[in-house]
């Protein structure tokens, strides 16, 4: 018997969301769509030249919003993270648990400095644009780890924005071998195009010898195979897992379960904000496959959620429209 059906580890970030034409984007020289990493100063100075802008915020990185996702519909998660004992840090922390995710934050004291923030600009046309400042959370280590919570989970889920310091890819290499010594599965995700350009060796030692599954959308996973054409990027995350899904945005997305390729239909919407899409795609799979789900069902919930949360603003749903989408699932499956 397992406590938790995934523990995951990543940056903690304090989500600051604004929503922007792309005219100010340009103004205040930010490149569209990418998530770029920044020092204090230099966000500082965009959130200053922002006062006018309503903002919303809310416990964030890539892995807690997944976490969250599952959590949400009925499973269970553990989250070890890294933020400072500053006002942001607390909010952080009081926030995960409002969302029913266990932390090592409930274990120790947070230490002196300043959490990390990352600023969420949402454009007209449902793009987002990140800028990061990882503060305390670049100090990611082992020291946040929880090796009794990862052997006491089915699966670990590993974000790709750890590759960017030495000490948080040597901790995520750290989980990856506490899970497999204790028999339980890893999934990765490769985070941001930025991520496979600028740091594609790091994230192949994270992979190392091979994962149970890896996320990915379409551009990351044809960076990472160095390729242009999806087939051979398909032939080439073969080697290095045992299935993967690939999100191809308004295409659906696809889903190897180990032997089969399974093409996921989307789920047409008008999509006013795209922030966090991946990472609740990711939410959906993971839930599905660790609750007896077909990698097809899960596929379909990962596709469902992430639809349904497109079409507003922010990174999460409400807990009540998660679990409802459990229920339109079972539907639609019940009328197939």
């Amino acid at each position: 018997m397992t406590q938790y059906d995934v523990y995951g580890l990543g940056n903690a970030l304090l989500d600051i969301e604004f929503e922007l034409s792309t005219e100010v984007l340009q103004e205040l020289g930010i490149d569209k769509g990418v998530m770029t990493l920044l020092d204090e100063a230099s966000q500082d100075k965009i959130v200053s030249h922002l006062g006018a802008y309503s903002q919303k915020r809310s416990c964030g990185g890539s892995a807690a919003n997944t976490l969250i996702a599952i959590s949400q519909f009925g499973g269970s998660s553990f989250y070890s993270c890294k933020v400072a004992n500053d006002e942001p840090g607390k909010f952080y922390a009081e926030d995960l648990l409002r969302c029913g995710v266990a932390t090592n934050l409930e274990h120790h004291e947070p230490e002196i400095g300043v959490s990390g923030k990352c600023l969420v600009f949402v454009t007209p046309d449902a793009d987002r644009t990140m800028n990061t400042f990882l503060g305390i959370s670049g100090a990611f280590s082992e020291k946040e780890l929880v090796p009794e919570a990862i052997g006491n989970a089915k699966y670990t889920y590993i974000e790709g924005y750890l590759v960017t310091g030495e000490k948080s890819k040597q901790a995520a290499i750290k989980a990856r071998d506490i899970a497999q010594a204790a028999g339980r599965k890893v999934a990765f995700s490769l985070a941001d195009l930025n991520m496979v350009k600028f740091f594609r060796e790091g994230l192949l030692e994270i992979i190392g010898s091979g994962l149970d599954f890896i996320f990915a959308n379409e551009s990351e996973a044809l960076e990472l195979a160095e390729t242009e054409d999806l087939q051979v990027a398909i032939e080439h995350l073969k080697t290095l897992t045992k299935g993967f899904a690939i999100t191809l945005g308004p295409r659906g997305s696809i889903i190897f379960d180990g032997q089969d390729l399974i093409d996921i239909d989307p789920f047409p919407v008008k999509a006013i904000d795209t922030v966090g899409a991946g990472d609740m795609f990711a939410g959906g799979v993971l839930y599905g496959i660790t609750n007896g789900m077909t990698f097809a069902e899960a596929g379909r919930l990962g596709s469902l959620a992430s639809a349904k949360l497109v079409t507003s603003l922010g990174a999460r749903l409400k807990t009540e429209s998660a679990r409802a989408l459990l229920d339109e699932l079972k539907l639609n499956n019940l009328a197939a």
